[in-house]
């Protein structure tokens, strides 16, 4: 087997057994600019998955966003100080979140309405209500919903 091969067989064991130590490894090769080192394969995958992951995670925060959002609009006399600080957390986020990947600013919008229907039906489950409190659409623009510091019907907290 040539000195490649067992290198590259090394490599793939490392990536497999401990994950921590090949990101260790691949970073330091990187610097050298020791190319011929590099697990390229494994490397590539790992960039192109740090992408879905930035994806998914303006996908999650939008998810929470709108099932609070609806639980604060639909059921105000439980909302709670919690749930304002979950609004306000998941906006801020979400805005760091796009202001670090420009790239993916319309992506919420892409989402929004497959998000809503999910949000929708975890408010539903939630808050003990009806599916059809809740519009069948989402009511919220993407701005509404992310750039706004507004919450739908005031921000007045219930008192207990």
């Amino acid at each position: 087997m040539s000195d490649a091969a067992t290198k590259s067989m090394r490599t793939k064991s490392r990536y497999e057994s401990d994950f921590f130590a090949w990101t260790q490894e691949q970073g330091e090769r990187l610097r050298r600019r020791a190319h011929n080192d590099v697990d390229w394969e494994n490397v590539a995958e790992e960039i192109e998955t740090l992408g879905r992951t930035e994806r998914s995670e303006i996908a999650s925060r939008l998810h929470v966003l709108l099932v609070h959002l609806l639980k604060w609009q639909f059921q105000p006399e439980a909302r709670s100080y919690g749930w304002k600080g979950t609004i306000v957390e998941q906006r801020v986020r979400l805005r760091r979140a796009l202001r670090d990947s420009p790239s993916l600013k319309t992506y919420p919008s892409e989402v929004l309405d497959e998000e809503y229907a999910s949000a929708r039906l975890k408010a539903a489950g939630e808050t003990g209500q009806v599916l059809t409190t809740f519009p069948a659409s989402c009511p919220y623009s993407v701005a509404e919903v992310i750039e706004s510091d507004a919450f739908p019907a005031g921000d007045d907290v219930a008192e207990a």
